[in-house]
């Protein structure tokens, strides 16, 4: 089991907050691995460092061997690392279908001399997007929205774009910022799903949760973090029976 992902003496700064204060752990290739801990310890400040989206933080990020702190957030989802975020909105003035279109990656008729003198090779390419869309929208059951606008989604429609989205960037590895969080139960389980067969192709993923029984179904390893450092990991059931998680994050401690 290789790492794919090194975080080391990750730190950020809000005036006197530290919201990250020297965050380290290292996340598996091609592995499920759940990021846990209450409120406030730092999880999704990490996600937005790791991703580029708060270049002020420091400490060393190493991505499929490659040092990417510091870089801007299209280079790191281009090197394969793609995330979601809690409030999935999406592009409110496009359809499903033209929201998921956007998200395939190297895109031939991107740039405008390309599309001008390669007509032919960007118009077969944006047809076999175009079927790539349509075999996504169906396993995610988004076949019947494709025409609606993405804010006429459900809050468990909005996450299963999202999951979308993150597939057809082709991604070694998705951070996912609680997939569950405002989702009707009844497509809990149908994420749930869809998680474990991204799962089961061999993506990595990092997951925030507080639906504990979605990181015992899915994950073979769990981190917690607790005022803005890594605190322990191990299995389910190892995270959960330590003293120090029950103290500072499920609420609970043993005598």
């Amino acid at each position: 089991m290789t790492t794919l992902l090194e975080i080391s003496d990750l730190r950020a700064t809000f005036g006197g907050l530290h919201a990250l204060a020297g965050a380290s752990f290292n996340v598996a290739r091609g592995k499920t691995t759940g990021l846990i801990g209450p409120n406030g310890a730092g999880k999704t400040t990490l996600f937005n460092a790791v991703t580029g989206l708060l270049p002020q933080a420091t400490g060393r990020i190493v991505f499929n061997g490659v040092d990417i702190a510091g870089k801007r957030p299209e280079r790191i989802s281009r090197a394969g690392l793609i995330r979601t975020f809690q409030l999935a909105r999406g592009c409110p003035r496009m359809t499903v279908f033209e929201h998921l279109m956007l998200y395939g990656p190297r895109q031939a008729g991107e740039g405008f001399l390309a599309g001008l003198v390669s007509g032919a090779a960007v118009k077969a390419h944006e047809e076999e997007l175009r079927e790539k869309v349509w075999a996504m929208a169906h396993r995610l059951r988004l076949n019947g929205v494709l025409d609606n606008l993405v804010p006429a989604l459900s809050g468990g429609q909005k996450k299963l774009l999202e999951i979308g989205r993150a597939l057809l960037a082709e991604p070694e590895m998705i951070l996912l910022d609680e997939p569950m969080a405002g989702v009707n139960p009844t497509l809990v389980g149908e994420i749930a799903d869809q998680l474990e067969a991204v799962k089961a192709e061999g993506i990595a993923i990092l997951l925030i949760e507080h639906e504990m029984a979605l990181i015992k179904r899915l994950c073979e390893e769990v981190i917690v973090m607790a005022e803005g450092k890594y605190l322990t990991h191990g299995s389910f059931d190892q995270v959960t029976s330590d003293r120090r998680v029950q103290s500072s994050y499920l609420g609970r401690s043993r005598a």
